[in-house]
């Protein structure tokens, strides 16, 4: 028997190819481990979004403040629902966990009318007819008063339309109501700033730039004097209030802020969304252009006697572009002939515009008017419920639209936060 011997160099390769393929065994087992896990962490994630976002689609669909969803396939599956307002929107916060994984959304919620059922024009029935001149169009399914509606004329002008409405016509009684809660939100404006931590309040004197997730306590910048938006930038989670007079010039970046105070001006060539919300006047000047989901907003709750001969107006000058909703809601007084509402000749309402007054209307509403009443100053005269080359057309207006909120009506997000 011929024996060799084996050179100690191939048994420590010998042992090094072992432990070489030990490895990569190991390695592979520990790849495949961490892909499962991954996985399961990955379907976690996606589970947590999903039901965020289920939590969202249950707000559209029921009234509460604060709520908590269980899963009742998965009882490590939890969402929590808290609904308050911003501005005229409702604001819900939808918060998902499972384990030790969280998901948050914010919306902006507002309201659609159905896709078939869409109005362009409602006039609250006020013993008046409606009194079309010159080149006024409104095309869409228009409610009026019992009497109607008609040609008419003014300083000689007739009406040219070849018919009176391009649309269905249903006979109106009052005036649709806005959602109470956000009625008594606007209520609640005037002391939002009480009682809140020093911290919350922003120096816009030294530092000109701020923004503020709304996953975050809202910011406050206040003051008893004029606030003059010049050259800052405010985005987010912020409400700018004076008690006096906000001014915002063309070189302020604001996007998704609340402005209060009882006079708003807001200078040529602004560009931005917000929403505006007085107790006086709010003056939109030219070349202004709000994106959606801006909002004009005048609200008073009640008519003190020493402010009874005050005028209460939005104005929105030619060349302006609103997106989103123009709203005037103040007491009414006996023999009002001025306008609450003024969108001039040139200047364009896409989405709502809503007054329990007057609108005087001689620009266009891609949208929806709901009113008590028109005006028309014309030729140093005054014109009750008549329009004069003004148009309203709903069939312009996005189908996927959202924005005031009425009782009972269908809700639907009008935009996502951050």
């Amino acid at each position: 028997m011929i024996s060799k011997k084996l050179n100690a160099g191939a048994l420590q390769l010998t042992l090094f190819i072992i432990v070489v393929i030990a490895l990569l065994l190991a390695a592979f087992v520990l790849i495949i481990n961490m892909h499962h896990r991954f996985d399961i962490q990955t379907q976690f994630v996606k589970n947590t979004i999903e039901n965020s976002n289920k939590g969202i689609k249950h707000a559209l669909s029921t009234n509460f403040e604060t709520t908590i969803l269980k899963d009742d396939d998965n009882t490590n599956v939890i969402s929590v629902l808290s609904k308050t307002h911003w501005g005229l929107f409702e604001k819900v916060h939808s918060t998902s966990t499972i384990k030790t994984n969280t998901f948050d959304r914010i919306a902006l919620i507002g309201s659609k009318q159905s896709k078939f059922k869409r109005t362009t024009l409602y006039v609250e029935d006020n013993n008046k007819p409606l009194v079309l001149v010159g080149n006024t169009e409104i095309k869409g399914v228009a409610y009026l008063p019992k009497r109607g509606v008609k040609a008419g004329t003014i300083a000689g002008e007739s009406y040219y339309g070849s018919q009176l409405i391009y649309g269905a016509i249903k006979e109106s009684s009052e005036l649709p109501k806005l959602h109470t809660t956000s009625l008594n939100y606007l209520k609640q404006l005037r002391r939002i700033d009480q009682d809140v931590p020093q911290d919350a309040f922003l120096i816009i004197d030294r530092v000109r730039s701020h923004k503020n997730s709304f996953l975050e306590p809202t910011k406050f910048i206040v003051s008893n004097t004029t606030i003059n938006l010049s050259e800052i930038r405010l985005i987010g989670n912020i409400i700018v209030k004076s008690k006096t007079r906000i001014i915002v010039n063309n070189t302020a970046e604001l996007k998704d802020v609340i402005l209060l105070a009882p006079e708003i001006i807001i200078k040529n060539n602004v560009k931005g969304v917000f929403q505006a919300i007085a107790s006086k006047t709010i003056a939109v000047e030219n070349n202004v252009m709000l994106n959606y989901p801006s909002a004009l907003v005048i609200f008073k709750e009640e008519q003190l006697e020493n402010t009874i001969n005050k005028e209460y107006k939005i104005s929105i000058a030619s060349n302006s572009i609103v997106k989103g909703s123009v709203v005037s809601i103040i007491p009414k007084k006996p023999s009002n002939f001025k306008p609450q509402i003024s969108i001039n000749k040139d200047a364009t309402v896409i989405g709502e515009v809503y007054c329990n007054q007057n609108i005087e209307l001689l620009g266009e509403v891609k949208g929806t008017v709901f009113t008590a009443n028109f005006i028309a100053n014309q030729s140093g005269s005054i014109y009750q419920n008549h329009l004069y080359n003004a148009k309203i057309n709903v069939n312009d207006l996005s189908s996927h639209y959202s924005g005031l909120l009425f009782q009972d009506s269908k809700k639907e997000v009008a935009k996502w936060l951050y």
